[in-house]
């Protein structure tokens, strides 16, 4: 009997068989959104027991108990890896990670709900990825959020019945606070990203500055930010790829639309992912990151479909530009070297434009009935196919010479704690010792006049950049610029850097005088100084002639004086971060 006339029928019922039991393995179990009628989503508790029975019938999951975050809950990581490798230390240089983030804001729980199916689908073998790619979910970021349930705080968003709250257990938005980790949540979770190491990131979340046609909408950190050959190829490669990709699977997907209460089809821009949002952050280590959005008009079930399916498609676009992403990651970490030049400000480039044939709904300002005045409202049943102009091209509006090193005084150490947490390398100095450095003084500043997440941030910084010689006390620290977090540190330790840590308001100490004088008392001193130094008299005529309102304040010459005196303190305003050229 010829072999091959019974080989292709076993191999037939052998594939079938195998069919079979993974739609089995699949139904055997459901998760609490399929369980449900399409506008539900699991709770905190179901989440963690799905992927606990998950990890427990296969071996290709794995669930990880992490740090600990505000709600006095840890955070998990669940991992799939057929090969039962979760040390990612050891994964090798064949592997590339994705990191999925969920739940950031748990009123958007779209991603809480694909990412259980898709790691449950994966592991039953009902899909399938190419080898080599290891997704890693976070199942829940925010659990203080989640654990906080209600029917009533996202008064715009179609579905589910039931979420949690944007606001962490300590009322933080944790996609603010991964600069400043204010937050054992982002104290946590950059210990985790370190941990994982991931070659992409994605970020999942629901939004509405507007009603369009589309479910689906991408956040592509800004690819100049990103910079050189990896923007380009964010740009030019992964993003469209990941639209076509969509588009294969009957989603047609658009830049998010960056527009609040007003019409789209006058054009918009790209939004700019500064470091303290997740996708930001996960630029400072060269890792390309996607904010999905989708459109909380839309149906959840919908919503929750259109999710599952970027992040499979994202998973394949690991794999096909595995060799190409590793290397453009070390190519950008290593541009970066002492002596180039970093940008830290940005602005739309109004010169660069593309044309989206956007697909919107026509709006109409009719008069409210609430108010009595004009009001936005779109209606759905008149859509439109219409060529918008989308600026996503930034320019960089200043820039810093990256420096050999920093230098940070030992005494501040909720910088240093941050440091740490962050990998960053650096050495105590071993004795006291003066250096030739660049010392920086806050020459001007603006602050916010109400508080935003737990702060006054500060912005429009300036500064004056002199050479002097500092002394350093054994203990300080000596920051290296040659290290994989070269970012990290220019972005967070140059005050201008939007999201510096002066920004967020961790030197605000240097900008109060501890010292003063009693006019009735410095009058009789600052005309002696007046008399002995000729070149200080003629600088304060000058002064006083350049500021008239000077000219009619006494206080404010006798300050001007003071200023300019042995007896003004030396910290006012200055940076106690320096720079080794």
């Amino acid at each position: 009997m010829d072999p091959r006339k019974w080989l292709v029928p076993c191999l037939m019922a052998l594939l079938v068989s195998c069919e079979k039991k993974a739609e089995d393995q699949r139904e055997a179990f459901p998760t609490p959104f399929e369980l449900g009628n399409g506008n539900t989503t699991a709770t905190y508790a179901e989440t963690l027991e799905f992927y606990r029975k998950l990890a427990r019938e296969f071996p290709a999951i794995n669930m990880q108990t992490l740090g600990p975050t505000d709600s006095g809950e840890p955070l998990h990581l669940i991992t799939y890896n057929p090969e039962g490798n979760f040390n990612f230390q050891r994964l090798g240089a064949d592997k590339v990670v994705v990191l999925i983030l969920n739940g950031i804001h748990p009123g958007e729980p779209d991603g809480i709900d694909a990412s259980m199916q898709l790691m449950r689908d994966l592991a039953s073998g009902s899909i399938t990825i190419p080898e080599g790619v290891i997704p890693a979910v976070v199942p829940v970021y925010n659990i203080g959020g989640a654990l906080q349930r209600n029917s009533h705080t996202r008064v715009n968003q179609n579905g589910p019945e039931q979420y949690g709250f944007r606001g962490n257990a300590r009322n933080y938005d944790l996609n603010r606070d991964f600069i400043k980790m204010d937050t054992r949540n982002a104290a946590s979770f950059v210990e985790l990203f370190h941990l994982v190491q991931p070659d992409l990131f994605l970020d999942t979340h629901v939004s509405n500055g507007a009603d369009y046609s589309y479910t689906l909408t991408h956040l592509f950190t800004q690819q100049d930010k990103l910079g050189g050959d990896l923007g380009t190829f964010q740009d030019q490669t992964l993003r469209p790829e990941l639209e076509a990709a969509l588009e294969g699977k009957g989603w047609e997907m658009t830049p998010y639309v960056n527009v609040y209460n007003r019409s789209p089809d006058l054009g918009f821009t790209q939004f700019m992912d500064s470091p303290r949002y997740s996708t930001g952050y996960a630029a400072l280590w060269n890792v390309p990151g996607l904010m999905l959005e989708t459109h909380m008009l839309k149906p959840y079930s919908q919503r929750v479909s259109g999710t599952y399916d970027v992040l499979y498609s994202f998973l394949h676009l690991a794999a096909r530009h595995k060799e190409s992403l590793q290397s453009l990651r070390d190519a950008s970490a290593a541009r970066l070297k002492g002596g180039a030049y970093y940008p830290l400000g940005w602005v739309i480039d109004s010169t660069r434009s593309r044309t989206l044939l956007f697909k919107g709904f026509e709006s109409e300002n009719p008069v409210s009935q609430v108010t009595g005045l004009p009001r936005l409202r779109y209606d759905p049943a008149r859509p439109y196919i219409r060529e918008v102009t989308y600026y996503d091209g930034f320019r960089a509006t200043d820039s810093v010479r990256i420096p050999t090193a920093y230098l940070l005084p030992r005494q501040w150490e909720t910088v240093r704690d941050r440091l740490d947490r962050n990998n960053i390398r650096y050495r105590a100095l071993e004795r006291d010792t003066v250096l030739d450095v660049t010392s920086y003084r806050i020459a001007a500043y603006q602050t916010y006049p109400r508080p935003f997440e737990g702060h006054y941030p500060h912005y429009g910084t300036r500064v004056e950049a002199t050479r002097v010689q500092q002394a350093f006390r054994a203990g300080d620290l000596l920051i290296p610029t040659d290290q994989a977090g070269v970012r990290y540190l220019l972005e967070t330790l140059e005050p201008q850097g939007v999201d510096s840590f002066f920004n967020w308001n961790f030197f605000d100490t240097v900008l109060q005088q501890k010292e003063g004088f009693s006019p009735y008392v410095f009058e009789d001193l600052a005309a002696r100084m007046l008399a002995a130094d000729s070149l200080l008299q003629q600088a304060f005529e000058e002064a006083r002639q350049a500021d008239p309102e000077m000219a009619e304040d006494p206080y404010a010459q006798l300050d001007w004086i003071y200023r300019h005196s042995p007896y003004y303190e030396p910290a006012h305003l200055h940076y106690p971060v320096f720079r080794l050229e």
